[in-house]
């Protein structure tokens, strides 16, 4: 066959290709057709069904289901903060620099200082920069007079030290029945050991725990993390700070000149472990106990901890540790009982949000938020992301962002929220959660409409896990929602009513004292453990109630929220039900069981039983 035959022989086959391939488009065509044809067909000419509809009264379902309210209760937060005396204010030594720190702010503690089994006030404060030459601050102690209301007692307690103060952790460290302080800050922490609970001394030195004297730190925690019986110390580190690299860094709104920033073009630090001799001092076992997290690709120190959480996150009954980080990915320290820990953050799930980003993380806490097995950990983040909560279901360690599901990722998203905690505020039974919020810009309104330097500060209502959402916004909770610049947020039963007050702190501000002023008549009580020896508030300890058919748990874990810390009483609320039994895990594994207590009291709570003095 010559050339031209070979090629017109191809053309007839390609041209009977392609009309075969026309041919079969042409018979799915016409079937395609015939189907749409036969659908219009019976829609057109199908007579409409009718149901008659006859109106009946339907009893409910015989649960739990049936007595949970889809709306949040009325409850109202009241502003007390003057009429309690209360007149703080909080230094930051901002003077046109912007200096990173000053926006940061300082925390707040409730605590027994004084041993008259009612919750005490201590607000962190930081100072002038020294350079400025300015008069320097300092903390202040509110002593409860019985009633709500407090008196300065500063003066001459030994708080009174200055210091460019950020977190407090509080915690009977040596074990002599007091409680002492431990404070954080920017350039050298204090340890404050309580002396009878009539003043307080300095023994920083003699403990070894002042960290670097470069440190910026910000969340502490005392916890028992190897078990021997005394507390250990656990403090979280942001960035490598000085007024130099602030102003090398140059972070600047447009039209606005310098400002604050993320703290992203800062080198990372790593938190420090400080282990309990037992003998009033401490050992810096950091790098021993696999607290150092190093940049794979640097070698550096990737942490820019602000705020930390202790928690048994695999149920092992070994206390694990998740540190919230500044703009990279959070650490979930897991204890592997050997008196070290492994970083599994990224595999446990708490590293990343729900897509995955690392985000400009603040306060933190936990909870079994269903009153099942599931362990949730909310953390407060950056503006225009939403408040990460973290779920395990069943307590498996494994941890998925359900901010979305839960009902707190949208009403979030645009607060940037610092303080953030669960507490029982209407006392029905079910941990509810807390977030307050406020810019760290002050002039973020001009170059961002949506944003406010101050922001109200958010309530989510516990609906349940039978709702659609667990978690409902609370619309209206009184003075709860004023604007602040919210920085650090604590609770404590401040007037013996059984229920929870609120406090909020600011940064170059007052704080601000609210009173819960419920009234659904839902039933509580009130738990304080005390043990004898180096953790006299069995810090780790868990204590389950049984009420109505539902067993609640909480975990004695004060130091929560963003540079703060809590009551260490635990706090049940009830609904309308009558206590059946209460179980205490005390913090060696041994489980005390009491029968049913009477409601609307605080109850000591030692390993023998309830103590008959207190």
């Amino acid at each position: 066959m010559t050339a031209p035959e070979k090629d017109d022989a191809q053309l007839v086959e390609q041209d009977d290709a392609v009309i075969g391939r026309a041919f079969r488009l042409s018979l799915w065509a016409i079937a395609f057709m015939a189907v749409i044809g036969a659908l219009l067909w019976f829609f057109l000419t199908r007579e409409e069904a009718t149901t008659d509809v006859v109106d009946a009264d339907v009893a409910g379902p015989q649960t739990m289901t049936a007595e949970l309210a889809t709306a949040p209760p009325e409850v109202r937060f009241t502003d007390i903060t003057a009429s309690a005396g209360i007149a703080f204010r909080h230094t930051n030594g901002a003077y046109g620099e912007r200096l990173l720190p000053e926006t940061m702010g300082s925390g707040a503690a409730f605590f027994d200082y004084d041993n008259d089994d009612d919750p005490d006030l201590l607000l962190v404060n930081a100072t002038e920069w020294p350079w400025q030459g300015a008069p320097q601050t300092t903390a202040a102690l509110y002593q409860n007079r019985g009633d709500g209301s407090f008196a300065d007692v500063t003066s001459g307690s030994g708080i009174d030290i200055s210091l460019y103060g950020m977190g407090i952790a509080v915690a009977d460290y040596d074990g002599d029945g007091w409680r002492d302080i431990y404070l954080t800050a920017v350039g050298g922490n204090k340890l404050l050991h309580n002396e009878g609970g009539e003043r307080f001394v300095d023994a920083t030195a003699i403990a070894g725990v002042a960290g670097g004297a470069d440190d910026w730190s910000t969340g502490a925690a005392f916890f028992d993390y190897d078990r021997d019986g005394d507390l250990d110390l656990f403090v979280a580190n942001y960035v490598v700070w000085s007024r130099e690299i602030d102003f090398e860094v140059d972070y600047r709104l447009t039209g606005l000149g310098r400002a604050y920033g993320p703290p992203t073009n800062y080198a990372g630090t790593n938190s420090r472990l400080f282990q309990n001799n037992g003998d009033g001092s401490f050992s810096d076992v950091t790098a021993a106990a696999g607290i150092e997290v190093n940049n794979p690709a640097t070698g550096m120190p990737m942490g820019k901890g602000l705020a930390l959480c202790v928690l048994d996150a695999d149920e092992d009954g070994w206390l694990d540790v998740v540190v919230a980080n500044d703009t990279v990915q959070n650490f979930l320290f897991r204890n592997q009982q050997d008196g070290t820990f492994s970083e599994t953050g990224a595999n446990s799930g708490v590293a990343y949000d729900n897509s995955g980003s690392a985000t400009g993380a603040m306060g933190i806490d936990s909870a079994w938020f269903h009153n099942n097995d599931d362990v949730a950990i909310a953390i407060g983040n950056f503006s225009n992301e939403m408040t990460s909560f973290y779920v395990a279901q069943e307590g498996n360690g494994l941890f998925t962002d359900e901010a979305i599901v839960s009902g707190i990722g949208p009403a979030s998203r645009r607060a940037l929220s610092f303080g953030v905690f669960f507490f029982d505020y209407d006392l029905d039974g079910r941990p509810d959660l807390l977030q307050t919020n406020g810019h760290v810009e002050n002039e973020i309104n001009t170059v961002q409409p949506s944003q406010r330097y101050e922001q109200p500060t958010q309530l989510f209502w516990n609906c349940g896990p039978e709702c659609p959402r667990t978690f409902i916004p609370v619309e209206d909770a009184g003075d709860l929602h004023l604007p602040v610049v919210g920085r650090g947020a604590a609770y404590a039963d401040i007037d013996a009513d059984g229920d929870l007050d609120v406090v909020i702190t600011q940064t170059g501000r007052g704080p601000l004292l609210l009173r819960n002023d419920q009234a659904t008549d839902n039933r509580w009580v009130r738990l304080l453990l005390d043990t004898v020896g180096g953790n006299a508030d069995a810090i780790g300890a868990v204590v389950e109630v049984d009420a109505g058919g539902v067993t609640q748990r909480q975990r004695v874990t004060p130091s929560r929220s963003y540079l703060s810390q809590v009551e260490p009483v635990l706090t049940f609320g009830l609904g309308q039900h009558d206590i059946d039994e209460i179980r205490v895990i005390w913090p060696d594994g041994s489980v005390l069981t009491l029968g049913s207590l009477a409601a609307g009291r605080q109850y000591v709570i030692n390993p023998t039983g309830i103590d008959p003095f207190r």
